[in-house]
Formats: structure tokens, C-alpha cells, sequence
């Protein structure tokens, strides 16, 4: 790439400019929603996934796996920011982030491709770990690439407003899994979706992949990377120069500590333990949380352009800080209102409103016995409807005994709320996603103005992917345990003890960007 191209960049008027961002916006964008999309039909679909690629006669243990499949996708970014990274700063952006597409891609529709574990036994659970890990490095490098590419096109004064559209991408490919999912469930019957539906949001990133490819791989590299390769002042080893300099690794465990690793585990908390929490814990049937979540996520994405916008005006600091503290304080008070709302305490069953029916199937194992159903529905004044099931093991003499007396029944309930509660429901997952905009919104302005041009990539790629990969991705998986501790311990409010890991982070995080963060946006490493 030739010094033409900068000048030529540089001598633009400004409705070219924006003409041409708009551009590079839409192709970089274009390329993360799809790898978010494809990362996050894992975690949407991960009580089906758990039944599907893991041992079946323990539930809770096979959806602890499948969250552990999903956070070692995560725990292994940061090694994907160290690799494509490097690649990025030697031999630039476009290029770097054209691979990850095609990982993440390809890994992606192998997933919806690997037999069950009924099929192929342990040998299903490994695979599905290897492509986990395969996905978790290439959005390594995506996002970084992404994020620099966007920033370096866009002039320093709105930076924030530019690259705040890159970090709509993350939340709209979860809104856009969402609504695949919903699409496919309610196309096909249960028995389908459960057989063979659950496939086809895997499969689909395949051609979502492809024409981001064709778009991208059109696309011009990075006018101050052009101008500094042309100048030959691009890095020679850029992990030594990022990580090996104590000047310029002061800056990345800053931006990790006081800023990342907060916006990490808010992020997460927003969205993914907000859609686990009302699956597990409140018990809400997942469809419905499918829909209340896309709801809140559709309400609340403009807000990252918003609050990316206003961090150009007041500062990047300003709005990420603010955003931590609202959110530390309002956690507990948020979740403790949602679990409340689908409380019995306060409700009448309607006349006639409790249906009972029993079905029986005969048992896999064993061609003599049979497996009892007994459904019970129980309907409520307000539209509440409780679904239970108990499934008893049965022989020809009657129900199974265990140590003289009968084996415990298999109890699975649902809930669907009523629609006053289905709305406020989504205003408490959407002022929680207000507090997702306010912290990532300004982050990728904020972490590519921490760093030079020439080691940009590499040391803005691993302090994010730290702060979202590690503490961000361990979240659900934390949080499930110790809800599940909390239950079995007996305290009152059990259902609460999983935020205790989001608002710990989040105040360390806080008091640090407070104490060490600086107040004006850095524009000085252009």
C-alpha cells in the first residue's frame, strides 16, 4: 500500500470521509455481528446443547459442562488476541481479520454437524471443545482488527461516535441468534427442534460467513497503517514491544484492570446471565425469555451509538465509570425484582384451571420397563401458566423401587408469565442493557487511543479479551455454581449469591479506572 492512499484519505472532504467510513463501518460490522452471532447461538442454545452432547443422567452436571464448553471458548482469546494480533501489527488489519472470519465461520457449522453423544459417546463432547477453542481464538483477533481498522479511519474528535457502531455488532448478533432461534422453534414442532432443528442456526452462519468474505475481502487497509508501513514504521516484534516494554505494559494492565475487566462482567451480566437467570432460576419457558430478551437487546443498541457519541464530548472515562457504579448499586435490587415477579404468593388459579393428563413411553434401556409422564398445567387470573412434569420409572410390577422405597420422579417445570409481567420484565433486562452501552460503548475508542499505531493491534487485543474472555466469559458458569451453592446452603436469598461475582470485579475495576484512569481522551498516538 503506497503513501497515495493516505494523502488521498488525508485530502478528502468530509462527506467523503463519512461516505467512506460508512463503508469500512458496514464491512467491518458486517463480519463481527456474523462472529458474534456464530459465538453466541452456543451459549442461547446451551440447555439444548447439554442434553444433546452430554451424559443425560445428570442435568445439572451436563448443563455445568456446557457452560464450561462455553467459557473455555472464551478463556482461550486472549492467546487468539496474542496471535492475530502479532499478525495484524506485521502485516495489517485487513488481511489478519479476514482468517478469523473463516474460523470462527467453518468452526461454527461443524458444531451443528457433530453426532450426539448417544452416537459417539465422549467422542461428541471433545469435539464440540475443540471447535469452542478454534472459535474463541479467531474472535481473538476479530474484534481487535475490527475496532483498530474503524478507529483509524475515523477523525480523532469522533472517534467514540465511529467506532461505537462496531460495538452494536456484539449485542446485535446475540439479538439476531435470538431471533434465528425463535424462527426455527416456531417453524418446526418440539419433537423436530429437539431431534435435528437445533442444527440449523449452525448451519446458517455458513452463508451469512460468505458474503461477509466477498465484502470484506474488497476492502483497503488502514490509511495510518498504509503510512506507516510506506514509512517503515510499522513493529519488527510486536509482542516483545507491547508486553516486554514497562511503559507501554503499565498502559495494558491499566486498560485491563480499570476499565475491561468491569465492562467484561457487566457486559455479561446484561445479557447472557439475565437470559440464565430467568431460564434456570425463575424457570420461565426459554421461548419466552428468547423473546423478552430480543426485546430489550432491539430497545436497548442505539444506546452504544448514543453513549459512544456523548464519550467524544465529556470523555470516555466519564460515561464507562458512571456506567460501573449504576450497576454495582442496582444488580441486587434488579434481580431480586425479576425473581419476585413470578412469585405464586399473590395469585388465583383460574376455574378449571389445573389439567392433568399422564402419557407413558417405554424406557431406552430397558424393553419391559416404561417411562410415566404425569403433565400438569395450572392457569392463573393474570395469564400465569405452570407447567409441570414428573417422570417415573416404571416396571411391569409397578414403580421402580430404590432402597425399599419408590425412585424419586424426575420433576422439570416451566414458566409462562403473564403479559404485565412479560413487560416488566423486559424494562428490567433492557435498563440493564442501558448499563452495557454505557460501559462498551466508549471502550474500543478508549483502548485504541491507549496505544501506538504500530503496536496498536496487539496491545489494545489483549487486555480486552482478558477483561471479556476470562473474567466476562467465566460468568455464567461462576454464577450457576454458586446460585447452586447458595440453594443447597439454605440461605434466603440463594437466588441473589451469583451477582456476588460481577459486583466484586466491578468494584475493583472501579476504584482503579478512578483512581489511574485519565479524564481527557488520548488522541496523541496517531
Amino acid at each position: 500500500m503506497s503513501d497515495n492512499h493516505h494523502e488521498s484519505y488525508e485530502n478528502m472532504t468530509d462527506r467523503q470521509k463519512n461516505r467512506t467510513i460508512w463503508s469500512v463501518i458496514t464491512a467491518s460490522s458486517l463480519g463481527t455481528l456474523i462472529e458474534w452471532y456464530d459465538f453466541y447461538i452456543f451459549g442461547s442454545l446451551a440447555i439444548v446443547l447439554a442434553t444433546k452432547f452430554f451424559p443425560a443422567d445428570n442435568p445439572t452436571a451436563a448443563f455445568l459442562s456446557t457452560l464450561a464448553t462455553f467459557a473455555a471458548g472464551f478463556v482461550v482469546r486472549p492467546f487468539g488476541a496474542l496471535f492475530f494480533g502479532r499478525l495484524g501489527d506485521l502485516i495489517g488489519r485487513k488481511y489478519t481479520f479476514l482468517v478469523t472470519l473463516l474460523i470462527m465461520g467453518f468452526s461454527t457449522f461443524l458444531i451443528g454437524c457433530i453426532p450426539s453423544y448417544e452416537t459417539i459417546g465422549f467422542l461428541a463432547p471433545v469435539l464440540v471443545l475443540i471447535l469452542r477453542l478454534l472459535q474463541g481464538l479467531a474472535l481473538g483477533g476479530e474484534y481487535g482488527g475490527a475496532a483498530t481498522y474503524v478507529a483509524e479511519y475515523a477523525q480523532p474528535h469522533r472517534r467514540g461516535y465511529w467506532t461505537s457502531w462496531i460495538q452494536t455488532t456484539a449485542t446485535a448478533g446475540l439479538f439476531i441468534s435470538l431471533i434465528v432461534i425463535l424462527i426455527t422453534k416456531t417453524t418446526l414442532s418440539p419433537e423436530e427442534f429437539d431431534g435435528w432443528g437445533w442444527r440449523v442456526p449452525f448451519w446458517i452462519s455458513i452463508l451469512m460467513v460468505g458474503v461477509s468474505y466477498i465484502i470484506r475481502k474488497n476492502m483497503k487497509e488502514s490509511p495510518l497503517f498504509a503510512k506507516a508501513k510506506s514509512e517503515g514504521k510499522t513493529s519488527k516484534n510486536p509482542l516483545k514491544e507491547s508486553f516486554g516494554n514497562k511503559f507501554n505494559f503499565k498502559f495494558v494492565l491499566l486498560a485491563l484492570f480499570g476499565a475491561a475487566m468491569g465492562q467484561g462482567v457487566i457486559w455479561y451480566t446484561g445479557q447472557f446471565y439475565a437470559m440464565s437467570f430467568m431460564q434456570k432460576v425463575m424457570n420461565i419457558d426459554s421461548t419466552q425469555v428468547d423473546y423478552l430478551m430480543a426485546t430489550a437487546l432491539f430497545l436497548g443498541t442505539p444506546f452504544f451509538v448514543f453513549f459512544g457519541w456523548l464519550s467524544d464530548k465529556i470523555g470516555r472515562k466519564a460515561v464507562m465509570m458512571t456506567g460501573m457504579l449504576i450497576a454495582i448499586l442496582a444488580y441486587r435490587p434488579i434481580y431480586d425484582s425479576m425473581f419476585k415477579s413470578v412469585s405464586l404468593e399473590n395469585k388465583t388459579v383460574a376455574s378449571n384451571g389445573i389439567t392433568e393428563k399422564r402419557t407413558a413411553k417405554i424406557h431406552n434401556d430397558i424393553a419391559t420397563d416404561s417411562l410415566v409422564t404425569f403433565h400438569k398445567e395450572t392457569l392463573f387470573t393474570d395469564g400465569t401458566l405452570i407447567k409441570k412434569d414428573s417422570i417415573v420409572h416404571w416396571s411391569p410390577g409397578g414403580p421402580v423401587m430404590k432402597d425399599g422405597k419408590a425412585e424419586e420422579p424426575k420433576v422439570s417445570q416451566s414458566v409462562k408469565v403473564s403479559d404485565s409481567t412479560k413487560w416488566y420484565l423486559v424494562f428490567l433486562v433492557f435498563i440493564q442493557v442501558i448499563f452495557v452501552t454505557m460501559v462498551y460503548g466508549p471502550i474500543a475508542a478508549f483502548l485504541v487511543e491507549m496505544f501506538p499505531v504500530r503496536i496498536r493491534y496487539t496491545s489494545m487485543s489483549l487486555p480486552y479479551h482478558i477483561g471479556n474472555g476470562v473474567f466476562g466469559g467465566l460468568l455464567p458458569a461462576v454464577a450457576t455454581y454458586l446460585v447452586t451453592t447458595g440453594k443447597e446452603a439454605g440461605h434466603t436469598t440463594w437466588y441473589l449469591e451469583g451477582l456476588w461475582y460481577p459486583i466484586g470485579v466491578a468494584v475493583v475495576c472501579l476504584v482503579i479506572g478512578l483512581i489511574y484512569l485519565k479524564n481527557k481522551n488520548n488522541n496523541l498516538h496517531d
